[in-house]
């Protein structure tokens, strides 16, 4: 076998050593894609959990869906939301239906219209009845002196506690998330905005 001349081996050597260095160029670019993304990825989640969040605080009012014996019953409650918590709360009467319907199937469901911004936002998620003077005070608004005279401390006074585990959230052609999001897709792709359609998202919460 005849020997390779040493300005051989040099240049073969220098040819391994740029293949190893591409190589993990490579995987160093790669790597840096995929942090791009997941980051892109937990942002865009971030903001869709904050997009839930906003509607429930505006709107406020919504139907909570409870299941009983002969199916599913429905009725409008005004919600206090603990973001910071990722809770839901209610104030509402420890004889009302809905607590026994809760204490024997707590899978219930909740919708929030946002008529304005042509949102609307569907839950699900776990309740349960809850007696704390502390978090019913926390809670408690004037208005609900109408119902229970004698403030958070009635008696008659118990919280709902719900612990959303999914969100769908329809969010229409004029509102001003969709559009706010569409501008900004656009501005990265160089595509035009599509302000026409709805956007669906769904989020575990």
């Amino acid at each position: 076998m005849r020997a390779r001349a040493p300005w051989q081996r040099l240049s073969s050597c220098r040819k391994r050593t740029s293949m190893r260095r591409c190589g993990r160029n490579s995987r160093l670019v790669d790597l840096k894609i995929r942090m791009q993304l997941c980051i892109m990825f937990d942002v865009s989640k971030k903001d869709n959990i904050d997009r839930v969040w906003d509607i429930i605080e505006k709107v406020s009012v919504c139907m909570l869906t409870t299941q009983f014996v002969g199916g599913l019953r429905a009725r409008p409650l005004e919600a206090r939301p603990d973001r910071d918590a990722g809770l839901i709360f209610f104030v509402t009467d420890i004889h009302s239906a809905k607590e026994d319907e809760i204490e024997a199937t707590p899978d219930v469901g909740l919708v929030f219209i946002d008529s304005n911004d042509k949102a609307y936002l569907s839950i699900t998620g776990r309740a349960c009845v809850v007696r704390d003077a502390e978090k019913t005070k926390a809670a408690w608004r004037k208005t609900d002196e109408v119902w229970w005279p004698g403030g958070p401390n009635d008696p008659d006074v118990c919280l709902l506690r719900i612990e959303p585990f999914t969100a769908e959230l329809w969010d229409g052609p004029a509102s001003a998330a969709v559009t706010a999001f569409e501008f900004a897709k656009a501005r990265l792709t160089g595509e035009e905005p599509n302000l026409g359609e709805n956007r669906k998202v769904t989020v575990k919460m």
